[in-house]
């Protein structure tokens, strides 16, 4: 492995491949080693399960061999028959016979070489009267299965073992184990290679895709990075890299605009102050002049505090930190409340201000923020309805919502600016100079007090033939009804 070394360049070792194909190195690595482990023991169970099937043939034909006459074994054999012979002898290479009492009345010098049993040894095998197989070395090392027990000859038993070396055993399987560790840094560098690729393969999309991040700036928010559409967990991230580019742009977009806002109203209010303050301090001569110069500079900055106040409530409702404090109110209530304080205004300017509301009208809501809405509507009907015209404002139930609905028979919204007038800023244009015009951000603060508590808001309008905007807020919840207690009796 050291010619991989100087191919690891600075930095790569942090690198999420780089640790990726460790990790792979690793795991294959235990995993290597515990299938050599593992074949390893398999192939020593199958050699000592051929020895041992060997060495039962050889017991069985130990038995149809020897015999015991007069308490002395006898070979019974042809020894004119070269295979045979050939066959006793080989039986009798490792081999020993005992009698009951444990003893020995032939033993082999191979079976010396593994280690003669004790009496106690023997005495215990014949007691257990089934035979046992047992590996054992000899003083320089070698392995030997050794074959016990009992021989029944004319109703006598004997104690009978022969066995057979497992040094072929020990060789294949050292050859084995050679072979397989030579074999081993192989394996573990064509893992390494293998692994170094398919780690570049898998963070490939990871690597376009942050690539692909580094290119967002400021000025190309709207890019957003391709789904891959394989529903994986990169996927997900991509997705949720998406969101948070939403949020941003949204975030950015709101900057800007407020940006664009503010420099757009306040210009002309701090230009009217000044240039009030410049015409005072050149031409004005008495005190009554100063007076007048400073008086209108103070209700333009009125005004501009007005502008800015708006801007900031309208702002903090659309970042999220105006926290609405919703509680359960009767909409009718409050609706026929807020045009009470408009009834006088009305009256002043010989309209009709008409209210009809279904009482029940229960809706989860901040007071306050309802009541800038109703204000807001109000006002602009009143506004837009001139003399002897008619405003309305009507409550009722619609199914799981509650409806306000202010109308009026003012000069109504051409249909190509309905789409726009819930824009901040944003005032429908007339043929004739208003003084009174407001700022265009009303409608905007209305739309989003709708939006935070659940509802929709609409308008229906003709030029001519006045406006109506219609307010859908979902209904409160219902509170679980209080079984009466027992002991109580209705009285009629």
């Amino acid at each position: 492995m050291r010619w991989i070394l100087p191919l690891v360049r600075p930095g790569m070792v942090q690198s999420l491949r780089f640790r990726l194909t460790v990790s792979y190195l690793v795991f294959f690595g235990i995993l290597l080693v515990g299938v050599g482990v593992a074949f390893r023991g398999i192939l020593q169970a199958i050699l000592n399960n051929q020895v041992s099937a060997l060495l039962e043939e050889e017991w069985g034909a130990t038995k149809g061999y020897l015999s015991i006459e007069k308490k002395k074994p006898i070979w019974k054999y042809d020894d004119q028959d070269l295979e045979e012979k050939a066959i006793v002898e080989k039986l009798r290479q490792i081999y020993i016979l005992a009698d009951s009492n444990g003893n020995v009345m032939e033993v082999s010098d191979g079976y010396e070489a593994v280690g003669v049993e004790r009496a106690a040894e023997i005495r215990q095998v014949m007691a257990a009267n089934k035979p046992v197989t047992a590996i054992r070395r000899s003083p320089d090392g070698v392995p030997y299965m050794i074959r016990q027990g009992v021989l029944l000859d004319d109703n006598s038993k004997f104690y009978l073992a022969i066995g057979r070396p497992l040094a072929e055993n020990e060789r294949v399987l050292d050859q084995f184990t050679r072979n397989y560790l030579a074999l081993l840094p192989v394996l573990l560098i064509l893992t390494v290679l293998g692994g170094w690729y398919l780690a570049r393969r898998a963070l490939r999309p990871v690597t376009e895709s942050a690539e692909a991040t580094g290119r967002i700036s400021g000025a190309n928010l709207s890019y957003r990075l391709p789904l891959r559409g394989s529903g994986d967990e990169l996927d997900k991230l991509v997705g949720t890299i998406n969101s948070m580019l939403d949020r941003l742009e949204y975030s950015f977009t709101q900057t800007r605009q407020f940006s664009t806002d503010v420099s757009h109203e306040l210009r002309t209010p701090l230009t009217v102050i000044r240039g009030q303050l410049e015409v005072g301090l050149m031409t004005a001569r008495t005190p009554e002049q100063y007076r007048e110069a400073i008086v209108n500079a103070l209700q333009d900055v009125e005004r501009l505090s007005h502008t800015v106040r708006a801007l900031l409530n309208l702002s903090l409702a659309e970042s999220g930190q105006l926290v609405l404090q919703k509680a359960d109110l009767d909409f009718g209530a409050l609706a026929r409340e807020m045009a009470e304080q408009f009834q006088i205004a009305a009256e002043a300017e010989g309209m009709a201000l008409e209210v009809s509301v279904t009482p029940g009208c229960l809706v989860s809501a901040d007071r306050v923020q309802l009541e800038r809405l109703m204000t807001n509507l109000l006002a602009n009907a009143l506004k837009f309805t001139p003399s002897g015209g008619r405003v309305t404002v009507r409550v009722r139930r619609d199914g799981a919502a509650a409806e306000l609905t202010v109308s009026d028979t003012g000069r109504g919204i051409p249909p190509e600016h309905q789409p726009h007038i819930f824009n901040r800023f944003y005032r429908v244009p007339s043929g004739e100079a208003d003084p009174e015009r407001g700022l265009g951000l009303g409608l905007s603060f209305v739309n989003w007090i709708v939006k935070a508590h659940g509802g929709e808001i609409d308008v229906t309008s003709a030029p001519g033939q006045g406006a109506s905007f219609r307010v859908r807020l979902p209904l409160a919840a219902p509170e679980p009804a209080q079984e009466a207690p027992e002991n109580l009796v209705a009285v009629e």
